[in-house]
């Protein structure tokens, strides 16, 4: 198999997966948005990227309007496993800066087939940020990953606390292939990563949002006046929030990677007044690795 990114583990996942953390260069699963398609290798490396995404998702939820978007990651990865990354994302026609992401973990390998991370990342938002990630500022994620050959299968573990906490598990199963020919040259592939995901967790970040935003919003006077205060209860339980499908395609030479995805989003148990529905998300991503 071809290489060409140290880590991965997206949201990112979320990531930004995350779609999730679908966590930039790490995760694949959402809030910030990567390649699916990467293999990993145990090198000393840097990689940087740039995404552009049609909307922000958090696991699993939206805000009440579209907010597309672009980060730039960059990644420092050791041979033993350590590595630091840093994030930073602009709301298009928004601040300058709405976000920025630091974070530090270690990536472990038990076997061929069974491999995971754990790792720490620091949320840093303007205050004027409107993107629904904005009412968590930390979050400690445990990773493990076991490949079956048929299907690989990842469980993600996510602590997030700030202005609200929560608990969630995002459940994927993948199944990485790649052309056995080129394109140009001998030089380049295509890889594809198809998977479909589920997203279990707790929701008190919705009633934090709604708190923080709710007047910044246009939001019709019935909405506002018969909010039922039994939401609030009811984002703590642990549910199931999100059923996703996602298909990337990705062009891979030996130091860079330009990849487009689509993921379909299937929201569940949705409380508050985000009233979100079904939703066609599209990515691109583009990133670097020096080694």
């Amino acid at each position: 198999m071809k290489y060409f990114c140290l880590l991965l583990f997206i949201a990112s996942s979320s990531t930004l997966y995350a779609e999730g953390m679908d966590w930039g260069l790490l995760t694949g699963r959402s809030h910030r948005l990567v390649a699916d398609t990467d293999t990993i290798i145990r090198k000393k490396s840097v990689s940087v990227g740039v995404s552009y995404g049609s909307d922000a998702l958090f696991f699993g939820r939206t805000g009440p309007i579209k907010y597309p978007f672009l980060t730039g990651d960059v990644i420092y990865n050791s041979k033993s496993g350590l590595f630091v990354y840093s994030s930073v994302l602009k709301v298009l026609g928004y601040a300058p800066v709405d976000e920025v992401d630091v974070g530090g973990g270690y990536f472990y390998k038990f076997s061929k087939a069974f491999s995971g991370a754990a790792s720490y990342t620091r949320f840093i938002f303007n205050k004027n940020a409107n993107v629904i990630k904005s009412a968590s500022s930390n979050d400690i994620n445990l990773k493990n990953s076991y490949d079956w050959h048929i299907l690989k299968t990842s469980v993600v573990f996510d602590y997030l606390f700030g202005k609200s906490n929560d608990f969630f598990t995002t459940i994927s199963n993948s199944k990485y292939f790649e052309s056995s020919w080129s394109i140009f040259d001998d030089q380049d592939y295509l890889s594809f990563n198809p998977s479909f995901n589920m997203i279990l967790g707790t929701q008190n970040f919705v009633q934090r949002y709604e708190v923080d935003h709710r007047y910044q919003h246009v939001l019709p006077p019935s909405i506002i006046e018969h909010i039922d205060p039994a939401a609030a209860r009811r984002n703590r339980r642990f549910n199931m929030l999100n059923y996703s499908f996602k298909v990337p395609v990705a062009y891979n030479r030996p130091h860079y990677t330009l990849e487009a995805s689509w993921r379909y989003s299937i929201p569940v148990n949705v409380e508050g007044t985000l009233e979100n529905r079904r939703e066609s998300f599209f990515n691109f991503t583009f990133y670097y690795l020096f080694y």
